[in-house]
């Protein structure tokens, strides 16, 4: 999932694709390196980010996701948004899939367009909201709280009958460092929901705190997390980096392959 923020403030890439020639420019960047999915946001999530009008987020994303439709038929795209009505009219204007970062917003109504529709939702798990989700974490029980949280929820969403669910563990959501790595550890655990599990880590504070770095220089921490949890059983990366997710995916295909011929090898 290669990601494009239409946004000003967004903490890694903000103000980058404000223009909708950039846009068209990086979508079409993200088709010719074969990327899945392209993940088009217009609202910025980052800690402490400000929230911006409905009106705002459609002026900022439905001219995009109609050029991109147009313009790449074939693609598969994903709406960044926790607004039932700004993911209703994305999908009506073609979106393929919501990614919902704050799932408790106005989750009966998310649920219903969602359900109406039948499309792909990722359900990601966010102790509080943008605004204050990094300043007062605290939780009981770690582990037990974040899968009691996704039980809840996918007990919700498949109540009747809906399965096209997608679990985002919410990196850097209301997450301290240490939690964000044990979040790492956790992913075995949230595969026995059955469903696809989509990380987020990329270029995250998790990597330039933990290195202590410029977030301009975490692409190798990047693509370690990626790597460890696509080897822990994740399907689906978030990635400002189209070309060195791509290289991280494909390495560790190869690295699976290997590991299945040898494994039929040792049955003969």
């Amino acid at each position: 999932m290669g990601i494009i923020n239409l946004t000003p403030d967004s903490f890694y890439d903000g103000g980058k694709y404000t223009n909708i020639e950039h846009t068209i420019t990086r979508a079409n960047e993200m088709v010719i390196n074969n990327i899945d999915i392209i993940d088009l946001g217009a609202a910025s999530s980052r800690p402490g980010s400000k929230t911006i009008s409905i009106k705002e987020e459609e002026k900022r994303l439905f001219p995009a996701l109609i050029k991109i439709r147009e313009l790449f038929p074939s693609a598969t795209i994903s709406i960044d948004t926790y607004r039932y009505q700004i993911a209703e009219q994305a999908i009506k204007y073609g979106a393929d899939m919501i990614n919902d970062i704050y799932v408790e917003k106005d989750e009966e109504q998310m649920f219903r367009v969602i359900k109406k529709y039948n499309i792909p939702y990722i359900l990601m798990h966010m102790s509080g909201n943008p605004s204050n989700m990094q300043k007062h974490i605290h939780y009981n029980s770690f582990e037990k709280e974040i899968i009691d949280f996704f039980k809840q929820k996918i007990d919700k969403l498949t109540c009747d009958g809906f399965q096209k669910i997608i679990i985002d563990p919410g990196f850097g959501f209301g997450k301290t460092l240490n939690q964000n790595y044990q979040l790492i550890n956790m992913i075995p655990e949230l595969k026995k929901f059955k469903y696809p599990i989509l990380v987020g880590v990329s270029r995250k504070s998790m990597i330039s705190k933990g290195l202590k770095i410029k977030i301009e220089d975490t692409i190798n921490g990047t693509v370690a997390i990626n790597s460890i949890c696509l080897s822990k059983g994740a399907s689906i990366i978030r990635v400002h980096d189209i070309k060195e997710g791509k290289e991280t995916i494909e390495i560790f295909k190869l690295v699976q392959n290997n590991q299945i011929q040898t494994n039929n090898k040792s049955l003969i």
